[in-house]
């Protein structure tokens, strides 16, 4: 089984808006905007208005640019599960106003592109994770994994890049939308070494998935995706599991296998509960992940959170 492995993602939304009606205002997301009102301080201008496509990406925009931003992150409920996510017109009138917009890209949030055409906000930067990270998106072994945000050193691009369009739009603050940059890539350089520290430790090691959405982080730290191919795309795209594909992932969790189940907790159905049960009968510590910010956290402290998880796990 190969260390890395990626799967498709269903729409994230389904948008069918023919002509959005002007509404007369749209809030920020609670938890993700910065200086909301009032003119950007250290700089003569009103805040920059940054849209993000979830709030993973709307939370880093927004350390990034600091009180000189106002963030508007559209899917932020750590309660839903974000494929089933539906855009609307509020949307849209925000992405009509963007100055900067931040998306994932790799096809998990095409209906911010869809929505962008529509609004005729050509002027809008945008910041297209998938597209900087370097990787292939069209792997001949496989889909590509969009669930970038569990690997760092993409996390680290799309910061630089959103200070660089920060400061393309207000170029008096560009050392500060630096300086917040540089500040928040040694964070996370430290989780870079965090993981490098669980490598040295766990390198080798099985672990098992429901869907591939921490597999980058599970890579970093070493770890071997055990888990058949075909049960996590079918988890992923909502489809029924064959019978002897279910009885093929459960078989996982006796014989010491995998030592931890990666759980993403915001999707659930008959088949990850089958393997849940399995893992927790077998003694195999569960870590859950989500997709989305747990309420009241930061990016950074949530991911910290999830490396502690592992490292917790793997230790037993």
């Amino acid at each position: 089984m190969r260390l890395f492995r990626s799967s498709p993602r269903i729409a994230l939304a389904s948008f069918a808006l023919v002509g959005v009606v002007a509404l007369a205002g749209c809030s920020s997301s609670a938890g993700t905007a910065a200086g909301s009102s009032g003119a950007a301080s250290g700089s003569g201008a009103s805040p920059i208005p940054v849209v993000a496509s979830t709030d993973v990406w709307g939370d880093i925009a927004a350390q990034v640019g600091g009180d000189l931003v106002t963030v508007t992150s559209i899917i932020d409920d750590p309660d839903k599960d974000p494929h089933e996510y539906e855009a609307d017109a509020q949307n849209q009138l925000a992405l009509s106003k963007a100055s900067v917009v931040v998306e994932n890209g790799g096809g998990y949030d095409d209906f911010v592109d869809t929505m962008l055409s529509s609004s005729n906000n050509s002027a809008a930067a945008v910041v297209n994770a998938a597209t900087i990270s370097g990787y292939d998106l069209v792997p001949a072994d496989g889909e590509f994994n969009e669930h970038l945000w569990y690997d760092f050193p993409t996390v680290k691009k799309v910061v630089n890049e959103i200070a660089g369009s920060l400061s393309a739009a207000d170029p008096s603050a560009a050392a500060t939308f630096s300086a917040n940059a540089a500040a928040y890539n040694a964070k996370l350089d430290t989780l870079i070494a965090t993981e490098a520290t669980l490598k040295s430790s766990f390198d080798g090691e099985g672990a098992a998935i429901t869907e591939p959405v921490p597999l980058y982080m599970l890579n970093a730290i070493g770890l071997v995706d055990k888990t058949p191919e075909k049960f996590s795309e079918a988890v992923e795209n909502g489809t029924d599991v064959a019978p002897d594909l279910l009885a093929e992932t459960v078989a996982l969790f006796s014989g010491d296998q995998v030592k931890v189940l990666a759980y993403n907790e915001q999707t659930s159905g008959a088949q990850t509960e089958a393997v849940l049960s399995a893992a927790k009968a077998g003694g195999v510590p569960v870590v859950p992940v989500t997709e989305t910010l747990p309420a009241g956290s930061s990016y950074l402290d949530w991911m910290s959170g999830n490396l502690d998880a592992l490292k917790s796990a793997l230790s037993q």
